[in-house]
């Protein structure tokens, strides 16, 4: 069962709570509204009270990140690609803002792209994909992580970030809605490790490495998470690390820990990477049988789930029926444990409660 709260109601909250830490409007609501994007298509990893949590434990409380702080964008002889010094600023604000400016240079040059160092991570990248796609627009994003958490392939010291990769694509008029592929570039997140610590249960499968570098599916005995997909895997977490020490990022291993970095001279941010395209700017116009660009995509997605492949599912499926799942239900829906965590979130900063009351609150489910 499910607790119903309304997008208003949760932005409120969220809003006054980045505010209460010293966050200005703009930045609170920014991060509010992707907020409340990953609740409403079931990204429970990457909700408020994770967002928050983050900023307690790599943010504004220790440093990590700079309430009102300023984007410097730095004189660039290119003009469809910016390169920003994000001074810590909160990183859903970057990121809102990174994605508005690629798509303005995609509608001017075909094509947009901005590179940003000094960042505090953004958490879930395919909410900002997937708003683009479903503009019109293909999107990409990648970043590295707060902390290098993952081992490089046959290795057993961690050296990379969890690093994720996220795509959108707009299919609304194929399929009802976009294409999105997100993921990490580690087999589960590290959150997924200490969680099965806290139930005494083992992983599914031996997703980490112990002290001396073995696989175990032991919580308790995993010291670093493995890439998933072997070789291919860590190759698509070390592009991030490239890209990033491209961009202006640091070394990994310091990353997120700024007291390990201390009289080093190295940064311990993390970087962004955006592109979105036009679909214009690459059509050849050549389709098969006359069809238009948007037919093609359409037969496309047609054939790869044909042939006795129609139960197969499109990535963004789930998250798509996520949304329609919050549509039916008329609000963002939530566990008893986010209530209570958000309950928690309204007393810290001081806003009236009353509102969250789990007896108040309709269900569904």
């Amino acid at each position: 069962m499910y607790y119903i709260v309304s997008r208003e109601q949760h932005e409120a909250l969220v809003v006054a709570a980045y505010e209460h830490r010293g966050y200005h409007t703009d930045e609170a609501q920014a991060a509010a509204r992707m907020c409340s994007e990953a609740s409403w298509h079931g990204i429970r990893t990457h909700n408020a009270l994770k967002a928050l949590h983050l900023d307690e434990l790599f943010g504004s409380a220790v440093g990590g990140c700079a309430p009102g702080a300023q984007i410097e964008k730095i004189d660039s002889p290119f003009a469809a690609t910016e390169s920003w010094n994000a001074n810590l600023k909160l990183g859903q604000a970057v990121a809102c803002e990174a994605m508005e400016t690629c798509i303005q240079l995609a509608d001017k040059y075909g094509t947009g792209t901005v590179a940003v160092d000094n960042a505090f991570h953004y958490l879930w990248g395919g909410g900002y994909v997937m708003d683009a796609a479903r503009r019109g627009y293909i999107a990409y994003t990648n970043c590295t992580s707060t902390l290098a958490e993952v081992v490089p392939f046959g290795g057993k010291f961690p050296t990379l970030g969890t690093n994720p990769h996220s795509w959108g694509f707009p299919t609304t008029d194929a399929i009802g809605y976009p294409v999105v592929i997100d993921w990490a570039t580690s087999e589960v997140a590290m959150g997924k490790v200490q969680q099965y610590k806290r139930e005494g249960k083992k992983l599914e499968a031996p997703f980490g490495v112990d002290a001396d570098g073995q696989p175990t599916d032991d919580p308790e005995a995993i010291q670093a998470l493995l890439p998933f997909g072997r070789h291919k895997g860590y190759g698509l977490g070390l592009l991030n690390e490239l890209y990033g020490g491209a961009i202006g990022g640091s070394l990994p291993t310091l990353r997120g820990r700024p007291d390990a970095a201390d009289g080093t001279g190295e940064k311990t941010t993390s970087v962004f990477y955006f592109q979105v395209t036009h679909p214009e700017a690459i059509s050849g116009g050549a389709f098969s049988n006359g069809r238009s660009q948007s037919d093609n995509i359409s037969a496309i997605v047609q054939d790869v789930l044909g042939h006795g492949n129609q139960t197969c599912m499109l990535p963004g499926t789930i998250e798509a029926n996520n949304a329609a799942e919050s549509e039916k239900a008329g609000g963002l829906l939530f566990t008893e444990v986010e209530i209570k965590g958000f309950i928690a979130l309204a007393e810290e900063c001081g806003v009236d409660a009353a509102a969250w009351d789990m007896g108040q609150l309709p269900t569904y489910g």
